[in-house]
């Protein structure tokens, strides 16, 4: 069966690449909309309309425009933004969230594609508030690590223009309002009370994103292993996250974390490492692969009963 899906905001970033995994499927009809018409209403409404999955990859403003063009109960609507992760009547496209994901997943015509930080920091915290190590009340913060892809065409320019200003040759904190628009989404997917405070970085290469969460053990009453133990309890048997051994002995002995390790795969690695008083629990990902396109289509494929892995 073929199933016809459109990308409204096809020349960005995450469009581009969701075309390149649905490109060489079979079971998938790729409609498009003339570059003289991208922003004509009624074309789009037309496509939106007659599509199995749409796919949203657009400003918040614009994705909630194009929410109101579509009419036809059966299409699919997959929102890249961070105007629906929060929403009432969407469903978070994370398949591994939580028991029953899925199930809503695959019920659902709304659907909200995570964040890249976002996702990182989901998957590190769920789990550890569910299994109540973490407690909701409990203040948490988190580095993160991006490659400038996570910025969209106009960073990609400013970081491959040549020659490179020297400002952006050493990497660069930002979201100094402490307001970044994936916090709403990572305290409402975690079941923390308080807001967490996220400290995001850019850096001068392509892609590859980490998030680094500092935990004292001590003031949790916990340890490394019953992190470990409820990363392996929640992620055993999912293709898409690996938990990496209890401080990672190949990390370790390089001394080094190889934040790009996780490029060109739609997997994410998650590491416990740490003393008996104090962890820090990391996940890595490709920041336009499970962080964006890859996830996107990992929630169509769960949407359309396929197999979860088909063109990731």
């Amino acid at each position: 069966m073929s199933h016809a899906v459109y990308v409204d905001g096809q020349e960005g970033t995450t469009g581009l690449r969701i075309h390149e995994y649905l490109a060489q499927r079979r079971d998938v009809e790729l409609l498009r909309i003339e570059p003289g018409r991208r922003k004509d209403p009624a074309e789009r409404a037309r496509l939106l309309n007659a599509a199995d999955v749409a796919f949203l990859c657009l400003p918040d403003a614009a994705a909630r425009e194009a929410i109101a063009l579509v009419t036809n109960p059966s299409t699919c609507v997959i929102d890249a933004s961070t105007a629906h992760r929060t929403r009432a009547g969407w469903v978070y496209g994370l398949p591994e969230l939580a028991p029953g994901q899925r199930e809503a997943i695959r019920r659902s015509k709304r659907i909200a594609n995570p964040g890249c930080h976002a996702s990182s920091f989901i998957l590190l915290l769920r789990p550890l508030v569910d299994a109540g190590i973490v407690p909701a009340a409990t203040a948490v913060s988190a580095m993160s690590i991006t490659g400038y892809s996570g910025g969209g065409k106009r960073m990609i320019e400013q970081y491959e223009a040549r020659p490179l200003p020297a400002a952006l040759a050493a990497p660069r904190q930002y979201g100094l309002t402490l307001a970044h628009k994936h916090v709403p989404e990572m305290m409402a997917h975690t079941g923390l009370a308080t807001p967490p405070i996220l400290m995001p970085v850019v850096g001068n290469y392509y892609k590859g994103l980490a998030v680094s969460v500092p935990l004292s053990l001590q003031a949790l009453g916990s340890s490394t292993d019953a992190l470990q133990r409820a990363y392996a309890q929640r992620y055993a048997g999912e293709r898409f996250v690996r938990v990496m051994p209890l401080r990672d002995p190949a990390t370790l002995e390089d001394g080094f974390f190889d934040v790009q390790a996780c490029n060109d795969t739609n997997r994410v690695d998650i590491f416990v490492f740490g003393d008996e008083t104090r962890a820090v629990v990391v996940a890595r990902l490709d920041n336009l692969g499970k962080g964006a396109s890859g996830a996107a289509v990992q929630a169509m494929n769960v949407h359309l009963g396929v197999e979860e892995s088909l063109g990731l």
